[in-house]
């Protein structure tokens, strides 16, 4: 009993429990930062919802499956991104892919919203979800005399019937804003980032490439379960 608290209480809080936020000599700012309040708030309904049963948040290093060239991230995830976490939703099945890198492969807050709406909606021609959609978190309304600003802009073909609107509920709304500030992307003193594809890494603090961070494909790369 004493070696095991040893090599796993003991041992890791020797080795990473001083650890603090890292100075990025490129943008001159602290790595990582605490989330903003609407993201933490959107983190409690992630946790909530159990979306952590069907996605993890942690990129395996080139080698150990194909999560960067997939472009779930430009580098591992190590310890620091998890700083200001708690608890911890890294997640250990992959229903659906990482979303440790989704707020850069997937910035559009209404994209991520018709998404948690009918995921069945942002998937390719001939392509299903596995993941249940969450009608609750939204509200369905009847047209005023203007549309709402907040209502969800469907594709062609899945907007609701004549005279009605969906509307994002408060849970609906900061769950996004917690999804869009999930970036592991910063190069690390000593993980610089890795470009995708190749075996080489890039220089420490130099942008990512370009390809990685693009928009993927809704198939690819939408919030699945």
């Amino acid at each position: 009993m004493s070696l095991s608290w040893l090599g796993l209480v003991l041992g890791p809080q020797l080795q990473l429990g001083s650890q603090a936020p890292e100075m990025n000599d490129k943008t001159g700012q602290l790595y990582p930062q605490a989330r903003a309040g609407t993201a933490q708030q959107g983190r409690e309904v992630y946790r909530a919802n159990g979306c952590f049963s069907c996605h993890s948040q942690q990129v395996r290093p080139q080698g150990f499956g194909a999560d960067i060239e997939r472009g779930w991230g430009v580098r591992r995830t190590v310890a620091a991104d998890y700083l200001f976490d708690s608890p911890l939703m890294v997640g250990s099945q992959r229903i659906g892919p990482d979303l440790a890198n989704i707020g850069l492969r997937q910035p559009d807050a209404n994209q991520l919203l018709v998404h948690l709406y009918n995921p069945q909606i942002t998937m390719a021609t001939g392509q299903k979800s596995n993941m249940p959609s969450y009608p609750y978190l939204f509200e369905k309304r009847k047209l005023g005399r203007t549309i709402s600003p907040d209502a969800l802009k469907f594709p062609s073909g899945f907007a609701p019937e004549a005279g009605y609107e969906i509307v994002p509920r408060v849970e609906a709304r900061v769950l996004a804003e917690y999804l869009r500030s999930l970036h592991a992307e910063v190069p690390l003193i000593e993980l610089p980032s890795i470009t995708p594809g190749t075996n080489a890494v890039a220089e420490t603090n130099a942008p990512a490439a370009a390809p990685t961070n693009a928009a993927q494909s809704s198939a690819t790369n939408s919030p699945a379960k």
